[in-house]
């Protein structure tokens, strides 16, 4: 065990990386446990952390511990000084995207339905970092050094070719797909064959009668499909929206 910890983890320098994982996943978990309690009435948390009266959320300390670290492990690059780094600054993105939504709105929208976003940020980047833990790197290229120049040009056309394809999935709309297509091209390259979402720029630009209206009949039957799984699962982790989802 020790060899394998060694060989996978210490040895290719992944343990910062680990690290960070582990202190976002269980800042998100932990939050969300006292942010429920708060919610229910129970435990010894209050609903309010204020200073002079104004309510503090949990992001501001999430910025502050983002920055630190961030600093620290451009200060001091040294062991243990890069992994306490690596935990500040998984402490502080599970803090700040917790409250991506109330950043993203202006408003405190923590329990409507529009904080739902704040969830599935949380989920991509934590699916984000441990891809990047696996090994996988952004666009499918790993850094090789190679001296034969025509596997340097086929590398660099297939690099370009997979950011079309990522461009492609921004402009359908399919935003989740391209930032998981950044780590695993297959999302990409299938998410950009298949037909955008209705309101998007490509819908908006180069749909038309029959295909547009076909565009509208799959997002329906897409949403009915998928919305009421993804709300449950939603639910179970981050806490029943106050509003009841808008039809």
């Amino acid at each position: 065990m020790s060899q394998w910890w060694y060989d996978n983890i210490v040895e290719p320098a992944k343990l910062p990386l680990l690290l960070c994982l582990l202190a976002f996943v269980v800042t998100f978990l932990a939050t969300r446990v006292v942010t429920r309690m708060i919610r229910a009435g129970i435990g010894p948390f209050r609903n309010n952390v204020s200073a002079g009266g104004l309510h503090i959320h949990h992001a501001v300390p999430g910025i502050i511990l983002l920055i630190l670290g961030a600093l620290m492990a451009l200060r001091l690059p040294e062991s243990p000084w890069f992994e306490i780094a690596a935990v500040l600054v998984g402490v502080g993105t599970s803090l700040v995207l917790d409250e991506f939504a109330l950043i993203l709105h202006l408003d405190d929208v923590y329990w409507a339905n529009e904080g739902r976003i704040s969830v599935e940020m949380t989920g991509l980047a934590a699916a984000c970092i441990g891809l990047a833990l696996l090994g996988f790197s952004p666009l499918g290229v790993d850094d090789l050094t190679v001296g034969d120049i025509r596997i340097r040009i086929t590398l660099l056309v297939g690099a370009l070719i997979h950011g079309a394809l990522l461009l492609v999935c921004v402009l359908k709309g399919k935003y989740r797909s391209a930032l998981i297509g950044c780590f695993v091209p297959l999302v990409a390259w299938y998410s950009a064959v298949r037909l955008a979402r209705p309101g998007t720029w490509w819908a908006r630009h180069r749909y038309r009668g029959r295909t547009l209206e076909r565009c509208r009949r799959r997002e329906a039957a897409f949403d009915e499909k998928w919305d009421p799984r993804w709300q449950w699962l939603s639910d179970v982790i981050a806490g029943a929206p106050t509003e009841p989802p808008r039809e």
